[in-house]
């Protein structure tokens, strides 16, 4: 798809669909996207492998369960390894490599990658989305929420935002086209999560006041839950959609379960009375904490009898926390998927999604075919029964509106593809300076650091444990020639070298195997 000299992209949702419509084609349904942050593809009881793991059983989901009984599961669903890329990707359609926003977002004009001996990194877009072109340092695009609200949408933003710096204007839900912000700010994490401690905000400590959770101040003192507060508040904003007889589009984000790791107290005490580490008990209660709110919107949509025109949609932001400030062993906590937040193996960047479009998708389903963050925006256009639209973005993601009613439709091979040319901070396995590209099973990480290759079958492989570099030359040559031909495509930007001032070089021009 190309952009014509006005940067226009008039954008069409058939994708492949019949041209004679179906009765629920031709509805304009509720969508809610309930996104999780951080969230592991383990940290359910929902299993998303081939088995259920001791992950699984150690996790109390509920809600998910129902979901997952009433809709249909994507076991190979991706984001980026980090939020903002993600939530970006999201709103845009973009790959992180096109739209350049490849790290965290904060403070404007200030780069939060950490420094390294060796590598300077790019001028990133390190002031985020922004949705009125002249603003440095940002993607210029179009968002979904806009579109949308354009075609008669009610659009509702509850929870975490991030994704634009404090000052911009993408840091404000509404100026992206939100009729309504509960609690959306620049920063990516809650300075706490209890509302005895007013959210963060009046506190003593300097250090906390940008993590504050602006709003909810009727809720300050109390003995109440970050995130159960956000879902009494989305409750409230659903009501005045069905109010004013509007379809509305519920963008439920949850700061849950981002550090800090706090109790929520509503189940805390079950998991440490299990024996429990004390960080395991809280993550696992705050897992829990986000279910509840899933199940109280399930039951919301039941009880006003919208359930049959409303789209569910469940995703994560990226993989789950294993780093730091979880017991035990690092880069474990996502097993059998290797590593978590921030790499570029699957613990990194594998998602738990679910969708239930009653009357189209099977309960208990399964598709297996792989999606990535950016198609996400096609295919919400598309539920929407929006034909056409018009957006100042090149698109990147592709509709999976087919796969709900299919979960075995078959479709044009594409490629995936992963870009991360920046410095989260934390190491471990997969993290670091990154290329990547997923084409059919087989995975190639490209190092910007040390010109290094890995190459995994991902069917066989899961774990990521078995490089198969040395063993298939000509296969690494192959898909690292791709991946360089589309980064080059979308102008991707790289780390330079510190002692020659030259960029890394592109994967595939030096390889050391």
């Amino acid at each position: 798809m190309k952009r014509s000299a006005a940067l226009i992209v008039f954008l069409w949702f058939c994708w492949g669909m019949p041209c004679s419509l179906s009765a629920q084609d031709k509805l304009q349904p509720n969508i809610i996207f309930f996104l999780v942050d951080d969230m592991g593809w383990q940290d359910t009881s929902v299993p998303f492998w081939t088995e259920a793991t001791p992950f699984n059983h150690l996790y109390h989901t509920p809600a998910m369960e129902r979901l997952a009984a009433s809709g249909m599961k994507f076991t190979q669903a991706y984001a980026s390894s980090v939020c903002s890329p993600t939530r970006v990707s999201l709103m845009t359609g973009m790959n992180a490599a096109r739209h350049r926003v490849t790290n965290w977002t904060l403070r404007k004009n200030a780069s939060n990658d950490a420094k390294d001996n060796m590598l300077e990194y790019p001028l990133w877009n390190v002031n985020g989305l922004s949705p009125v072109p002249g603003i440095e340092r940002t993607v210029y695009a179009t968002p979904l929420p806009a579109v949308l609200r354009s075609n008669g949408y009610y659009t509702i933003h509850c929870g975490k935002a991030h994704w634009g710096a404090i000052g911009t204007p993408g840091a404000d839900p509404k100026n992206l086209g939100f009729d309504v912000n509960i609690a959306g700010h620049a920063a990516g994490g809650p300075a706490t999560y209890q509302g005895l401690n007013d959210f963060g905000n009046n506190s003593s400590d300097p250090g906390k006041k940008v993590w504050a959770i602006p709003g909810l101040e009727k809720y300050w003192g109390q003995d109440i839950n970050l995130s159960d507060a956000l879902t009494r508040e989305a409750i409230l904003a659903m009501d005045t959609a069905l109010s004013l007889h509007k379809p509305f589009y519920l963008y439920l984000s949850h700061y849950a379960i981002h550090v800090p790791l706090e109790a929520d107290h509503r189940y805390y005490k079950k998991y440490k009375n299990q024996g429990l580490p004390e960080s395991e008990a809280r993550y696992a209660s705050m897992i829990e904490g986000m279910d509840k709110s899933l199940e109280d919107i399930l039951n919301y949509v039941d009880e006003k009898g919208i359930a049959g025109n409303t789209v569910i949609i469940f995703m994560s932001d990226n993989g789950g926390l294993s780093a730091h400030a979880r017991a035990g062993k690092p880069h474990t906590h996502n097993a059998p998927l290797n590593s978590g937040k921030g790499s570029a193996y699957e613990g990194g960047i594998r998602e738990p999604m679910m969708v239930r479009w009653p009357g189209v998708t099977k309960g208990g389903s399964s598709c297996n075919q792989y999606i990535i963050a950016e198609d996400f925006f096609p295919t919400i256009l598309s539920l929407a029964n929006i034909k056409a639209a018009v957006a100042v973005q090149h698109i990147d993601g592709i509709s999976f509106k087919d796969l709900l009613k299919d979960p075995q439709a078959k479709r044009k091979p594409r490629d995936l593809y992963w870009h991360f040319p920046n410095n989260w901070g934390p190491t471990g396995p997969g993290i670091g300076a990154t290329s990547t590209i997923r084409s059919g099973n087989l995975k190639l990480i490209y190092y910007y650091k040390d010109a290094r290759v890995e190459l995994f079958n991902i069917k066989d492989d899961i774990g990521e444990k078995n490089d198969l570099a040395q063993k298939y030359p000509a296969k690494v040559k192959m898909l690292a020639g791709r991946l360089t031909a589309y980064l080059k495509e979308v102008k991707a930007q790289r780390p330079v070298y510190k002692a020659t001032g030259k960029p890394a070089p592109w994967p595939g021009e030096k390889t050391s195997l």
